[in-house]
């Protein structure tokens, strides 16, 4: 099911890189939010789209925006790889049950296992803004969701 634009976010509960849990309705009416969904970690377009953002941080980061990647990998995984990465944004483990929040949003490949490469700007009202989905080849371009956020803060 893909998710479009206007369209009320799918509510998620997830486990971040340290094993705290993470509920996308605790930020409605606080912040926007930014969902990267990617396919795995430690591989090389994952770990330059997600250091990109660990650059760019002041855009991605503030009193109105807070930043999340997600894939299927567990929460160990996630955390060696935010440690060596240096990433000071979280990283969401899709992990169990395995893809369901990769599926909801029209992300999960069932015959690779893992999501591909969506983005999904959340408003504070909780309704996407804004989304685009690559293939997990086809690396994704922070300028053009940096233009979507700027037009939300």
């Amino acid at each position: 099911m893909a998710i479009n634009v206007g369209d009320k976010a799918p509510d998620f509960e997830l486990e971040n890189q340290f094993g705290q849990k993470v509920k996308l309705s605790d930020f409605r009416d606080k912040k926007n939010v930014v969902l990267i969904f990617f396919p795995k970690a430690f591989t090389g377009i994952c770990t330059g789209e997600l250091c990109a953002i660990r650059d760019d941080k002041s855009d991605f980061a503030s009193d109105d925006v807070v930043t999340f990647g997600i894939s299927c990998d567990s929460s160990a995984t996630l955390k060696a790889f935010s440690e060596q990465q240096s990433f000071d944004y979280d990283l969401l483990s899709d992990w169990w049950p395995h893809g369901e929040t990769g599926r909801a949003y029209g992300v999960f490949l069932e015959d690779k296992g893992f999501n591909t490469r969506g983005t999904f700007i959340i408003d504070k009202a909780g309704k996407v803004a804004w989304t685009v989905v690559n293939a997990p080849g086809d690396a994704r371009s922070n300028d053009d969701y940096r233009s979507a956020l700027a037009q939300l803060v």
